[in-house]
């Protein structure tokens, strides 16, 4: 079981490096992180998933991101919750 999380874990962090620009320090930070190829921060797909009750095709659809995109996305808001729940509560104050 432990070895399966790991390799989990590991597919996981591959799929963000492979479409979440980590050069995230010159948007501000983890928090302002965005995929590579769109541009769109992680912020607003975790907002928009909000504003369509989790309905993940519907803001791929959206934002035109594949699958993967949002899996990079949803992985990445998984690693940096904290960060990004931080950004999303500035946004709306």
């Amino acid at each position: 079981m432990a070895a399966s999380r790991q390799q989990s874990d590991l597919d996981e962090q591959q799929l963000v490096e492979k479409h979440i620009g980590l050069d995230y320090e010159r948007y501000g930070g983890r928090a302002d992180a965005r995929l590579k190829q769109s541009g769109v921060s992680v912020w607003a797909i975790v907002t928009y998933l909000g504003v369509y009750d989790g309905d993940v095709d519907e803001v791929a659809r959206i934002y035109d991101l594949s699958k993967e995109e949002m899996d990079a996305a949803l992985a990445y808001y998984r690693r940096n919750k904290k960060y990004v729940d931080a950004r999303i509560l500035l946004n709306e104050a």
